[in-house]
């Protein structure tokens, strides 16, 4: 089984880890967090490094993947995406077996299909993006890199939502509607 490093070991890394034992192609090697966190647990899986650790991490893993959540904004996330491509770690994507993904769909590395998501027929997906439990990308839209359609979230059929957005739990879009980059669509609402 492939080993996989993982950097962040927030609450989002906890259900990261549960879809990545669901999978069962990689094997949870250990997670990056802050300093003082060294030697603490996530769900069984030891911090095991820090950022500055990164070029002894590359040295014997080969496969990363990033567990910080985003909420505001996606910058934390973008850098650290920037500094694993940097090092040429390889990002896989990872998709819950309890999700409905379509063939025809388009997914970038390193994003998370977490469970309950359905992904529909000509959607694509960038990089680095969360697509949270029970979430609906419907037919046709486009989610570009760096975004999170959270829990319950809805893209509506041809809806293209511009890089680093964040579409809260529950927010509802109109269909074929742009969402332009770094948007903030709040839970419950309903983008029109």
């Amino acid at each position: 089984m492939k080993e996989i490093i993982l950097f962040g070991g927030g609450g989002h890394c906890k259900s990261v880890i549960d879809v990545i034992e669901s999978e069962g192609i990689f094997r949870i090697a250990g997670i990056v967090d802050k300093k003082e966190k060294l030697g603490e647990s996530v769900l069984d899986y030891k911090i095991i490094a820090t950022d500055s650790d990164i070029e002894k991490l590359r040295e014997k893993y080969q496969y990363a993947l990033i567990t910080v959540g985003q909420i505001y904004t996606s910058e934390i996330r973008e850098k650290i995406y920037d500094v694993l491509k940097k090092y040429r770690f390889e990002l896989p994507i990872i998709k819950s077996p309890h999700a409905c993904i379509s063939s025809h769909s388009d997914i970038g590395e390193g994003s998370v299909i977490m469970h309950g998501a359905i992904i529909n027929a000509g959607s694509r997906i960038g990089k680095n993006c969360i697509i949270n439990s029970k979430a609906l990308i419907e037919h046709d839209a486009v989610v570009e890199d760096h975004c999170h359609i959270s829990t319950g979230a809805i893209v509506n059929g041809g809806v293209h939502v511009g890089k680093g957005s964040f579409i809260g739990s529950n927010a509802t879009t109109k269909q074929y509607i742009f969402i332009p980059p770094n948007s903030f669509i709040k839970a419950g609402s309903i983008a029109k």
